[in-house]
Order: structure tokens, then C-alpha cells, then sequence
């Protein structure tokens, strides 16, 4: 496979290098089994990349599926339905960017093959088969010193059956640049099990330049038939600050990576993650939280809701480099089972090379608290009325780590909208 571009020719030479490169590593790297470290919990016997196609370049592209995020205010907007354009994006006051990845390599090509693949290497089978195979993705760019006071939204859907979309994002801050940027992965909106099958194969590269401020909020919900995979990483500078959220909802299965790198003095990175699985979905979250210089922060919190026969694994690991002293980092993991058949895995880690840190972690897998049913009904609250009370009051801790303002609404909104796909109205 290729992209587009290169079917017509039309890719710089640097790229069409990369893109032999990938194509030699996708051949060589099988996919992960089951005794592969990482993928114990995630069963990928099912999936076979030859049976997804890439949308024909000419095909019409389904209907735009409803957004995730729907209560933004206005702002630049970057949409893609079954590989076709619907929004493009444009340049924000101050000069900040948000455009099609390959309109990005002819308009701002230097900054382009300075950082794409700079964060993400190709040693992996999906982001080799990403790289090997992109046709479509987005570039933010926020130059030096720029504060950009509206939302820069990315919107990537994959509705058409049998599809695969091999999506790449990249979002580079220079030095004292400021953004929010939201990101979501849609499918159509089905009951549990309906949808289409399709695949999509994600890789997003984020680069926070020094003393730069980066919120990126990003959410999937795809079909509930769909496979779902993302590499996800990124690198801030310092006195960097990266408020990361990560949603999800969609998907039959597959993996999300999440992973910050923390390179230098007093960077800062807060990542917040919330996920709600029904039916026989399958969630997996593997984050890494990478402290490679002194005096930096991480703080990660995630929570997780299931219902039916859902299941979910989280991994987290917190890496401490040699030299990187006074690291301040903590992770936990929280999840409620709606059901008895619902089941969930909490996996955290540390990896410490330094001697003056401080690092702790907590996980937990637990069904709603009887004592605080039996609380809510003896108050005259109805059973079910207590049981929705209970778990809003254990999702609204992530949505109160954020002030009031767009990311807090938007988490909120997103929450609840899912609560009620999975508990009614």
C-alpha cells in the first residue's frame, strides 16, 4: 500500500524513503499473540490487516457521523469521513496552523520532516503498517510564542464497512506557544453490537516546545464491531506543561498507547482518562509516563466503567531515567463493574533508576459500593436513580481535576452522554 501521493509521484524524497523503510519493518514484525509482553490481556487472533481496505481516493463518503465533542464553540475545524475531506482546517490568528497532513508537507515542509517520526519510531507492527500506509492525517502547528484562544478541533471517521483508516496526527509547539486541540475517532451510532467493522490504525506524535502549554483532549468511539488501535506519544521540553485527556467508548478491541517523555527541567504532564465499555467490548490502555530529566511532574488518573460482559486491561508504567531527580510522579487506576460478568485488569508499574524521587501508584477493580446503595435508598432514592448517582459521583473526580471552561464541559458532557448509551436515560 502507498499513499496517494506517492501513487502520483508526488512525495518528497525523504518520505518515499520512510515509506520503504516502514515497508521493510511491516514484513519483518509480526503482530503481538498472546506471549507477546504487553498483549497477555488482548486477544488479536481475529485480526487480519489484508481483509480492511483503504477507501478508494474517488469514493463518496458515507454521512458524517455525530460528534463526540458537540459543545465546542466555534473554532478550526478538521474533518475526514472514509478518506473525503469535509472541513480543511485553515491558519488561526497569530499564524498557528491546522491543515491536512499532506497539504502540511508542501506549506510548512521543513517544520513537517523535522518532527514527523521524531517522537514515534518504526519498531513496531502498527506503526510501521501507519507508516507504510497513511493517506490522510492532521498537523498542528502553533509557532513561537503564540497563543491561540480557539479550540483546534480534529475530527476522523471511519463508517464504511471493511475499511481501515491508517490515521497520523502530528502537533508541534514551539517555544511559549499555547493551544487546545480536541481529537476524536468516530464511527456510526449503533446500539451495542451493531456498527460496521472496520479498522483503524493511529499514530499521533506531540511535541511541546519549551515553556509551552499544550491541552489535547482526544476520544474514540468507534463502531462497536470495530478494531481500534493508536500509538500515542509525546515529548515535552522544559518548563513544558501537557494536559493530556483520553477517552473511550467505541471499539470491539484493540490498543491505545498513551505515553509522555518528559526531557527536560520542571516539565509538567497531567493525564486524565475515562472509559466505558458495554457488551462484549474490549478496552486496553497502556500508558507510560517517562521522566528523563530532573525536577519534572506527572500525575495520571484513569477510571473506568463496565457493563455486561465488558472487559478492560490498563498497564501503566512510570520510568524514572538515570540523573532524573526530585521526579514527582503518580499513577492510579480505577474501575467500576456494573456487572458480575464484567471484568477488568489494573497493571501498574515503576521502573526507577534515580535515588531521590517520590513515586506511587494505586489500582483498584470494584462493584458499586452496597453500603452507599443502601445509603441512597434508606434517603428514599429509588434503586436505580442511586446506582446512576453512584457512578457519577465515581466519573465526576476526573471531571473535577479540570476548572471550569471548555476541557471541564466537554468531559463532562462526553461522560454523560455515555452513561446514558449504557444505563438508559
Amino acid at each position: 500500500m502507498a499513499s496517494a501521493a506517492a501513487a502520483r509521484g508526488t512525495e518528497p524524497s525523504w518520505l518515499s524513503d520512510r515509506r520503504r523503510r516502514a515497508a521493510e519493518a511491516a514484513a519483518q514484525l509480526p503482530l503481538p499473540d498472546s506471549k507477546t509482553p504487553g498483549w497477555e490481556f488482548t486477544d488479536l487472533s481475529g485480526l487480519d490487516f489484508e481483509r480492511y481496505e483503504l477507501p478508494a481516493v474517488d469514493a463518496a463518503a458515507a454521512a458524517s457521523p455525530i460528534p463526540l465533542f458537540d459543545a465546542l464553540p466555534e473554532g478550526l475545524e478538521l474533518a475526514c469521513v472514509d478518506g473525503q475531506w469535509r472541513a480543511h482546517g485553515g491558519e488561526a490568528p497569530g499564524g498557528a496552523l491546522l491543515l491536512p497532513l499532506e497539504e502540511a508537507i508542501e506549506r510548512i515542509p521543513s517544520v513537517v520532516e523535522r518532527n514527523l517520526g521524531s517522537i514515534v519510531a518504526v519498531d513496531d507492527p502498527f506503526v510501521a503498517r501507519n507508516e507504510l500506509a497513511w493517506r490522510h492525517g492532521a498537523v498542528v502547528y502553533v509557532p513561537e510564542g503564540v497563543r491561540v484562544s480557539l479550540p483546534l478541533v480534529v475530527r476522523a471517521g471511519l463508517c464504511g464497512e471493511h475499511l481501515q483508516l491508517p490515521w497520523r496526527t502530528l502537533i508541534v509547539l514551539e517555544r511559549g506557544a499555547q493551544a487546545e486541540v480536541f481529537e476524536e475517532y468516530l464511527g456510526p451510532l449503533g446500539e451495542a453490537g451493531e456498527g460496521v467493522d472496520a479498522l483503524l490504525n493511529a499514530v499521533v506524535e506531540i511535541v511541546v516546545g519549551e515553556g509551552a502549554s499544550l491541552t489535547y483532549v482526544c476520544g474514540q468511539r468507534l463502531s462497536e464491531r470495530s478494531w481500534g488501535f493508536a500509538t500515542q506519544r509525546a515529548r515535552v521540553a522544559r518548563d513544558g506543561r501537557l494536559d493530556w485527556v483520553v477517552l473511550g467508548f467505541g471499539g470491539a478491541n484493540g490498543k491505545f498507547r498513551t505515553e509522555t517523555q518528559l526531557v527536560g527541567e520542571n516539565a509538567w504532564a497531567r493525564v486524565t482518562g475515562a472509559y466505558a465499555g458495554r457488551a462484549r467490548q474490549h478496552l486496553d490502555f497502556d500508558t507510560t509516563q517517562e521522566h528523563a530529566a530532573p525536577h519534572t511532574t506527572s500525575d495520571l488518573a484513569f477510571r473506568g466503567i463496565l457493563s455486561d460482559r465488558a472487559t478492560a486491561v490498563w498497564r501503566g508504567m512510570i520510568r524514572v531515567d538515570p540523573g532524573a531527580q526530585r521526579t514527582d510522579a503518580f499513577q492510579e487506576s480505577r474501575n467500576l463493574l456494573l456487572s458480575r460478568n464484567a471484568h477488568a485488569d489494573a497493571i501498574p508499574g515503576l521502573e526507577i533508576e534515580a535515588n531521590d524521587v517520590r513515586c506511587t501508584h494505586a489500582a483498584a477493580v470494584a462493584q458499586i459500593d452496597r453500603e452507599q446503595l443502601f445509603y441512597l435508598r434508606a434517603h428514599g432514592v429509588p434503586e436505580a436513580a442511586a446506582r446512576r448517582l453512584v457512578i457519577e459521583g465515581f466519573l465526576q473526580e476526573l471531571v473535577e481535576r479540570f476548572p471550569e471552561g471548555e476541557v471541564h464541559d466537554t468531559l463532562s458532557a462526553a461522560l454523560e452522554r455515555r452513561l446514558v448509551e449504557l444505563l438508559g436515560s
